[in-house]
């Protein structure tokens, strides 16, 4: 898979918002058509799970098959779209510092917390809870039912000439970040990974940055 770094302008001092997602703790914002987004990896190899829904009807979410079949890449870089449901694009990555972002591995779970690694895991903090825990005071109506594959930006997920899929030590460092501007408003729902039982945030989940700048 080819990768396209492309840096940013964009000055953070001049963004409307600024705010500092603790590890292992969600996020959830609306992102108004023609701004753009910024997910900054503070601290490096941390992975960021993240959900987009069209803020007018969240029925309409991002779609992982949709992206993977219309760019025909597992993979998201510069210049990479990401589709909804409706096979209408919701989002464009306009730079990005760090050049894999995994579409496969999904998010975290007290289920499979338990079924890959251990019985005792299945109690520990994940993605899914996080996910949970931000719907519950989302100003859109949302439900465990709207929760869908979602991207795992810096994660990195190889696949296998197999076809199978594995964790491995992420490629992202300090200070890398993805942009991406919105091409629809939409609703933001992120969950930066608190997992510690695989390399994805090298066994120590650290603070992201999200910033938002008008187009």
């Amino acid at each position: 898979m080819s990768t396209a770094l492309t840096s940013s302008p964009r000055d953070p001092a001049r963004a409307l918002h600024d705010h500092i997602v603790p590890a292992g703790e969600p996020w959830l914002h609306v992102i108004e058509r023609g701004q753009v987004l910024r997910i900054l990896d503070l601290q490096g190899n941390q992975a960021v799970d993240t959900l987009f829904y069209n803020a007018q009807d969240p029925r309409e979410r991002y779609s992982a098959v949709d992206t993977l079949r219309l760019q025909n890449n597992v993979y998201l870089t510069t210049g990479s779209t990401l589709y909804s449901n409706a096979g209408r694009p919701m989002l464009r990555i306009v730079a990005d510092t760090c050049g894999r972002h995994d579409t496969l591995g999904g998010a975290c779970a007290a289920e499979s917390n338990q079924v890959r690694y251990a019985l005792e895991k299945r109690y520990m903090h994940n993605c899914r809870d996080s996910f949970l825990k931000a719907i519950a005071d989302s100003p859109i109506p949302l439900s465990k039912r709207d929760l869908a594959p979602n991207i795992n930006f810096f994660m990195n997920v190889p696949v296998t000439p197999a076809g199978g899929l594995t964790f491995e030590d992420g490629i992202s460092e300090a200070g890398k970040y993805v942009e991406l501007e919105a091409l629809m408003d939409v609703l933001c729902l992120v969950s930066n990974c608190p997992q510690l039982n695989n390399p994805c945030n090298a066994y120590d989940p650290t603070p992201v940055r999200m910033l938002i700048w008008e187009a």
